[in-house]
């Protein structure tokens, strides 16, 4: 396979895993307006929560969805008992996501020292399928299948439900929601929930690609910080769409210009915070 493909599939694999990332980052953001900064964190606790899954005997999915529900369950108590208490105060808000990312850290560390440890592939996606004359691993476009699965399960949640409406009212105007009815601070956890659930989820699926290690939560909040800005606060296309570009120039640019990775990285978000501050697919109310 030569270069030019080799980066191709492996940045649409990195694209899937951002999007599992910032979708919820993305909704988090666009109805609390705060930037998450300990999603990074769930992101690599996950990662870490399925590697002990997988040594309990469970299956590889099992493990998956066993660490977005104990994700989902700890993002929830944060955003609960805390993060409420501390509504209307972006500072301390960011503060404490800030300090908790440290301490989820810390925590990693401890348990599970510093040594990278990287889960194996599930049996029936190991090797790579043929396209065209042109082998694809299968697991990397696994990847890809799942984060268009779970694209379009949120998409139908969020333009045809009930609850979507909520999100998308509350995304677009929280005060005008509140008037309405609507139990902004119920809705808060909800997300949060989803979110903290989505990136557990990434961490263990991503697992087998990046590997579970320290750091791996300040490598990856950055990038979904990007997705965001370029695709917009609160929009789910914009995650979407977003995560495959990042992925895109973080992959290419770290390895044709490894010296200029990050330059090329910011300068797409820079100008976008510059013509467009809203971003790609930014609502006018986000």
């Amino acid at each position: 396979m030569s270069l030019w493909l080799t980066l191709a599939v492996n940045s649409v694999a990195l694209g899937g895993l951002l999007f599992l990332l910032s979708a919820g980052f993305s909704l988090i953001f666009g109805l609390m307006r705060i930037p998450n900064l300990m999603h990074g964190s769930f992101f690599m606790l996950g990662a870490y929560l399925g590697v002990a899954f997988l040594a309990k005997g469970l299956n590889f999915w099992a493990a998956a969805l066993a660490s977005a529900a104990a994700m989902a369950v700890i993002g929830g108590v944060i955003e609960r008992f805390l993060l409420r208490r501390l509504a209307g105060q972006e500072l301390a808000q960011v503060l404490l996501t800030l300090g908790f990312s440290f301490v989820i850290a810390d925590i990693c560390l401890m348990v599970w020292t510093g040594d990278p440890i990287q889960p194996p592939t599930p049996p029936e996606l190991r090797g790579a399928v043929a396209v065209l004359s042109i082998f694809f691993p299968l697991y990397r476009l696994a990847i890809v299948a799942i984060a268009v699965a779970v694209a379009i399960g949120l998409w139908l949640m969020i333009d045809w439900t009930r609850l979507g409406a909520m999100i998308r009212a509350g995304v677009d105007d929280t005060p005008i929601a509140r008037v309405v009815g609507i139990k902004v601070s119920r809705l808060f956890t909800t997300v949060f929930c989803l979110g903290a659930a989505l990136a557990g989820a990434g961490g263990v699926i991503g697992g087998p690609i990046m590997s579970a290690y320290p750091g791996l939560d300040a490598d990856m909040l950055p990038l979904a910080l990007i997705v965001v800005i370029l695709g917009g606060v609160g929009s789910l296309l914009g995650a979407f769409v977003g995560s495959f570009i990042t992925a895109a120039i973080y992959t290419f640019g770290s390895a044709l210009l490894p010296d200029l990775a990050y330059v090329i990285l910011f300068l797409p978000m820079i100008v976008v915070i510059a013509f467009r501050p809203r971003g790609l697919f930014g609502r006018q109310g986000a």
